[in-house]
């Protein structure tokens, strides 16, 4: 059977960023194939609009698909279901699909139509990216502009849950993967320390939470989590219980920025072979955890193996796995990119791989 396609939601509300963090994404794609699902309703019809207008190949304007009827996850059944077979069956297929959902979406509803029959062995949710405007939150006002949330919330005569807000982002966090605080940078070293500490004390164990500026977030870290959320919904609970299973101007002016990647590093750790593939993923559990390291991966020789160890963690989740033998001129070396946010002490995590 082919591997399912991968789809990342995006979700957070009215002006947190999700459009910007989406662009820079497209314009550092790394030549992924990505089609778009676009939550726009009323007469906001703008983010298509920015996304088309990125000027690269992997946003060509037949791979944006603006769903315009109300919240997605008021939807799903007349909308998205129709839209994601209707990716599924493009030839080519898209390598990864991103949804960006209405700043109104409650995404469990949405992350669990992923396993409705017809599309649930094409694809699955790789992660669920909740996108979150620092300044707001650690106001407590949740959005940057509630009072346009108000009005989107009006315009959309297909709602059919009236989640307060509190509750609303509440849901959004507990359904969180990945949480970006975006506009990082309008806060201060200790008021946005507190603010981490507080969202991963209200998220699930395993959730990563990352600070952004203008939505520069590495393709790396955004896509490619590979959790099967559609798999572990009861660990995702909603607050808000009433909804019936059956867009955006972002507000960020932010488009001309140069993308730079200052609040994130990676880089290249070489060792010789592998004598003990079982202490070996201990080591790279425990240097992971003790570095707070996003994302590892790269490529393994075990001492006696013919064939290469492909390894790719997803903070403390390991997935290793034979991908192909070692060609005749291939060096017997393990190499592993290593990527986490800016400060990382490679010295120290060199050290400790390479132990």
């Amino acid at each position: 059977m082919p591997a399912k396609i991968p789809a990342t939601v995006v979700t957070g509300f009215l002006g947190a960023g999700k459009t910007t963090l989406i662009r820079h994404m497209l314009q550092n794609a790394q030549g992924k194939r990505i089609a778009l699902v676009i939550n726009e309703f009323g007469d906001l019809g703008v983010d298509g609009e920015i996304l088309k207008g990125c000027g690269d190949e992997t946003c060509r304007e037949e791979d944006v698909v603006e769903l315009s009827n109300g919240c997605i996850c008021c939807t799903v059944a007349d909308d998205f279901i129709p839209t994601m077979e209707m990716l599924l069956a493009r030839d080519p297929a898209p390598d990864h699909i991103v949804i960006e959902t209405s700043g109104l979406a409650l995404p469990q509803p949405l992350v669990r139509a992923f396993n409705w029959p017809e599309i649930r062995t094409k694809v699955t949710v790789d992660g669920v990216v909740t996108v979150v405007d620092g300044k707001a939150v650690s106001e407590g006002r949740f959005a940057h502009n509630v009072a346009a949330v108000d009005a989107l919330r009006a315009q959309d005569e297909n709602l059919d849950h009236e989640t307060p807000l509190s509750e609303l982002f509440e849901d959004q966090i507990a359904c969180a993967d990945l949480i970006v605080v975006n506009k990082a940078d309008l806060l201060g070293d200790a008021q946005a320390t507190t603010l981490v500490a507080q969202l991963q004390s209200d998220s699930r164990d395993g959730v990563q939470v990352v600070k952004a500026k203008m939505g520069a977030l590495p393709v790396d870290v955004l896509l490619g989590q590979g959790i099967g959320a559609e798999d572990n919904l009861e660990d995702r609970n909603e607050v808000h219980h009433h909804h019936h299973d059956h867009h955006e101007d972002e507000g960020d002016d932010h488009h001309h920025h140069d993308h730079d990647h200052d609040e994130f590093e990676s880089f290249v750790v070489e060792r010789a072979e592998i004598t003990d593939p079982t202490a070996f993923a201990a080591q790279l559990t425990e240097v992971i955890k003790a570095h707070d390291i996003l994302r590892l991966k790269g490529f393994a020789a075990l001492a006696g193996k013919p064939m290469r160890l492909t390894i790719q963690a997803v903070g403390p989740r390991i997935e290793t796995y034979f991908d192909r033998p070692f060609a005749t001129n291939d060096p017997r070396t393990t190499r592993l990119v290593v990527i986490g946010q800016a400060g990382l002490d490679q010295t120290a995590i060199e050290k400790a791989l390479t132990a």
